[in-house]
C-alpha cells in the first residue's frame, strides 16, 4: 500500500470513529517534504516525510493524522506566551498525545507520549520539563535557567511531530525576507493573518457542531481549554436543554376528534409537558443575584410551554423547601438556609417524594458532598466556574 492511500484510508477511519479529528486533519492541506524527520503542521497545512508514512501502520498514521490536525488548532490559539518555543511545542505535543491515547488511538514508536502528563494542560507540562531540564541547576539563577533552555537544543528532535525544525525553518526564511522583499511582505501578511483567522474560525465551528452532536473526544479541554472556559451563552444552552425535555403528551380533553364520530374516544396530543426538577443552593456563599437572574430565565421558559410541572427545591446541607410550580403560577420563592453545602439530601429527597424525575437543574457554587452514586436520570450543574462533578453535565454562567 502507498503511503497516498494509507493516508486515504486513514482519514476515512477517522470520520467514521473519531469524528472531531478525522474533520479537522480534513481541513488540513497535505504536503509532501521529505526533508523533514516525520511530519509537522503550520496552522495551515500538513507536511509529512512520505518515506516514514510508509513504515507506519495504519493506526499509526491515523495517530499521525490526529496528531496533525490537534497541532493545526493549538497554531492558532496563541498560548505559547513569551515561552521559549520548541518546549513548548514539546509540552503540547505531550498533551495532545496523552489525549490521542485516552481516544483509543495507537501512538507509533519514538511518540512523544508519557502517562504522568495524562489530565494536564500544556501549561503545566511546560514547567515540569523545564524543571526537569533545570534539576541539575539547582542553584542557577532563573535568568541562567532560561538562557540554558533558550539555547540547548532539542533533545527530542527526531520524535513525532517535534516542530522545532519547522519553527526554525520559518524564522530563517522570515530573516532573510525581511531583509530583502520587505514592500512584498508588507503585501502578504494581511492575506495570511486573514486566512489564520478563517481556519481559527472554522475550527471553532468545527468543535461548536461535534459538541452538538456529542461527538467530542474524551480530554478535549487539556488541549483546547479556550473552547470550554469562554464565556457561555448560558441562556441559550439552557433554553435548548430545557426544550429537549419537553414531551408529548395525551389527553381525553379534549378527545381526539377524528374517530369521535363512530363512538371511539381516543386521546387527543396535547401540547408539550416540561416536567422538570429545580435545586437551588441557598448555602452563604452562593451569590443571590444570580439565583434571581436564573429564576428570572426559568419563569421566561414557562411561558413557552402552556403545559409544565415544575418541582423547585431549596437547600444547604438540607432540604429547605420543595414547591411545586405549574401552568399560571409565577416563579417565586424565599431563600432558606444559609449554611454549608451537602447535595446528597436533594438526591435523596427527589428518590423518595417525587414521581419518575427526568432532569434535575442543580444551581450551586460547586462546593459540597457529592453522591456516591449516580443518579438514574439527567444531571445539569449549573456553576459560576468549572469544579469537578462525579456525573452529569456543567453548566458555567461565569460573569452574567
Amino acid at each position: 500500500m502507498t503511503y497516498e492511500e494509507k493516508i486515504a484510508k486513514a482519514k476515512a477511519k477517522l470520520m467514521l470513529d473519531h469524528p472531531y479529528f478525522g474533520t479537522l486533519a480534513s481541513a488540513l492541506k497535505l504536503e509532501k517534504n521529505n526533508e523533514l524527520l516525520t511530519f509537522s503542521s503550520d496552522g495551515e497545512r500538513m507536511s509529512y516525510n512520505s518515506e516514514y508514512v510508509e513504515k507506519l501502520d495504519i493506526p499509526e498514521v491515523e495517530f499521525m493524522m490526529a496528531n496533525g490536525a490537534m497541532h493545526a488548532v493549538l497554531k492558532h490559539q496563541h498560548r505559547a506566551s513569551g515561552r521559549t518555543n520548541w518546549l513548548w511545542q514539546t509540552a503540547t505535543d505531550y498533551v495532545v498525545n496523552g489525549m490521542l491515547v485516552k481516544n483509543g488511538l495507537q501512538a507509533p514508536v519514538y511518540a512523544n507520549y508519557e502517562s504522568k502528563f495524562d489530565g494536564m494542560y500544556a501549561e503545566e507540562v511546560y514547567e515540569m520539563l523545564r524543571a526537569e531540564m533545570n534539576s541539575d541547576e539547582e542553584y542557577a539563577s532563573t535568568e541562567q535557567q532560561t538562557e540554558q533552555i533558550e539555547e540547548v537544543d532539542d533533545p527530542h528532535a527526531e520524535n513525532l511531530t517535534m516542530q522545532k525544525e519547522l519553527t526554525e525553518s520559518n524564522e530563517t526564511d522570515h530573516r532573510e525576507y525581511d531583509s530583502s522583499d520587505t514592500k512584498e511582505e508588507q503585501h502578504t501578511s494581511p492575506d495570511i493573518d486573514t486566512l489564520s483567522e478563517e481556519m481559527k474560525e472554522h475550527f471553532e465551528q468545527i468543535f461548536q457542531k461535534l459538541n452538538r452532536q456529542g461527538n467530542l473526544p474524551q480530554d478535549l479541554k487539556f488541549v483546547v481549554p479556550e473552547y470550554f472556559s469562554h464565556k457561555v451563552d448560558w441562556r441559550e444552552m439552557l433554553y435548548g436543554y430545557i426544550a429537549s425535555y419537553a414531551k408529548s403528551t395525551y389527553s381525553f380533553v379534549p378527545p381526539n376528534m377524528k374517530y369521535l364520530y363512530r363512538g371511539i374516544y381516543l386521546p387527543s396530543l396535547s401540547s408539550d409537558l416540561l416536567r422538570i426538577v429545580i435545586a437551588i443552593d441557598t448555602s452563604g456563599s452562593v451569590d443571590e443575584a444570580l439565583l434571581a437572574e436564573f429564576l428570572g430565565e426559568i419563569n421566561s421558559i414557562m411561558q413557552s410551554y402552556p403545559n409544565y410541572e415544575i418541582d423547585v427545591i431549596t437547600a444547604d446541607a438540607k432540604v429547605q423547601s420543595h414547591k411545586v410550580f405549574l401552568p399560571g403560577e409565577s416563579l417565586n420563592y424565599e431563600v432558606s438556609g444559609g449554611g454549608g453545602t451537602d447535595f446528597r439530601p436533594v438526591f435523596e429527597y427527589i428518590d423518595s417524594y417525587i414521581d419518575y424525575p427526568t432532569l434535575l437543574l442543580y444551581f450551586t457554587d460547586g462546593m459540597g458532598t457529592f453522591p456516591e452514586q449516580e443518579a438514574s436520570y439527567d444531571v445539569m450543574w449549573i456553576m459560576p466556574e468549572e469544579k469537578e462533578v462525579p456525573f452529569g453535565e456543567v453548566l458555567l454562567l461565569e460573569n452574567t
